[in-house]
C-alpha cells in the first residue's frame, strides 16, 4: 500500500474493545483489541495505534469476523461482518481504557 492511499489514525481504529477477556489480556499480556476499518492492514493499525496513543507497537493480528445469522420476524438476516485487531505493545507502554 503506497503513502498516497493509506489512512488517518482516526479512519483506521473505529473504537476499542473493552470486554472481560479484554481486559485480562491487556493487564496480563500487554495486548489490546480494537474494531478497525475493513479495509486496514496490519500496518496501517500498526502506525494508527502508535500515532494515536504515543506508544510502540511490537505485534499486531487480525481477525476478520463473520456476521452472525439472525431471525428478523419471518426473515433471515445477518449482522455485519467487521474487522478486529489485537495489538501487542512492547515494554512498558500501557493504553488506559478503563
Amino acid at each position: 500500500m503506497s503513502e498516497a492511499t493509506s489512512k488517518m489514525p482516526h479512519q483506521v481504529l473505529i473504537r476499542p474493545l473493552v470486554t472481560e477477556k479484554g481486559i485480562h489480556r491487556a493487564q496480563r499480556y500487554n495486548h489490546y483489541a480494537f474494531e478497525v476499518a475493513p479495509d486496514a492492514t496490519k500496518i496501517d493499525v500498526r502506525k494508527a495505534v502508535e500515532e494515536h496513543f504515543n506508544v510502540k507497537v511490537e505485534k499486531v493480528a487480525i481477525q476478520n469476523r463473520k456476521g452472525k445469522s439472525r431471525r428478523f420476524r419471518f426473515r433471515l438476516g445477518e449482522t455485519q461482518k467487521w474487522k478486529k485487531a489485537v495489538v501487542k505493545l512492547s515494554g512498558d507502554y500501557k493504553i488506559d481504557f478503563f
